[in-house]
């Protein structure tokens, strides 16, 4: 099931809500982490974010260096350390890894900003932590860095509904390029135009 924002909204069971905020779901999964207001254990870099962002698309998540205080950013936004490794995308239905898909990007973008996504066999267990929810989600869309959860949704990946295997955005500020070998269908979302699929 593919689902607009306010639509994911209303379908997520009260006692569930805990799974879409970061920042809850980071503390619950022990990782080093903490709202806006509390200092950090050394200086270092953290990635900064939103606790809520049903925007998607990593929306103002960003990647600081913070010595000591976090005054300075949103107190909407929390800070939590930084994982390293492949950043894999996997719905599940009923529990059960369906997609598997790998985001590409240059270390130098934005964290907005992927060069790609694409199919990948790589398998990674449907995490405990989501054993007990009170709703009844047919599927969850989990996403983790270097096997790390780091966001979930109770949804399918919409990049894949087209039933492609690859994803390449295209931003506003490029050019759409005739190419044989991919077909673009208009996505527009937030500085995305759409994508080249194949």
């Amino acid at each position: 099931m593919y689902l607009e924002g306010n639509d994911e909204w209303n379908r997520i069971h009260s006692q569930d809500l805990w799974v879409y905020n970061k920042l809850i779901l980071s503390r619950i999964l022990d990782y080093t982490c903490g709202p806006v207001g509390t200092s950090v254990p050394k200086p270092d870099f953290y990635i900064i974010r939103p606790c809520m962002n049903l925007l998607g698309m990593g929306r103002f998540a960003r990647k600081e260096f913070i010595h000591k205080h976090t005054e300075r950013f949103h107190p909407s936004e929390f800070w939590c350390e930084v994982f390293e490794g492949d950043h894999i995308s996997i719905d599940y239905q009923n529990k059960e890894q369906k997609l598997s898909v790998l985001g590409i990007r240059d270390s130098d973008n934005p964290l907005y900003k992927w060069d790609m996504w694409k199919k990948v066999d790589v398998k990674i267990e449907f995490p405990e932590i989501l054993n007990n929810l009170k709703g009844d989600y047919e599927w969850i869309n989990c996403e983790f860095i270097g096997n790390q959860l780091i966001e979930v949704h109770f949804r399918r990946n919409p990049d894949f509904r087209y039933g492609n295997s690859v994803a390449i955005p295209v931003w506003k500020d490029q050019e759409v390029e005739n190419d044989t070998d991919y077909e673009f269908v208009s996505d527009p979302d937030f500085l995305r135009k759409g994508f080249l699929i194949k």
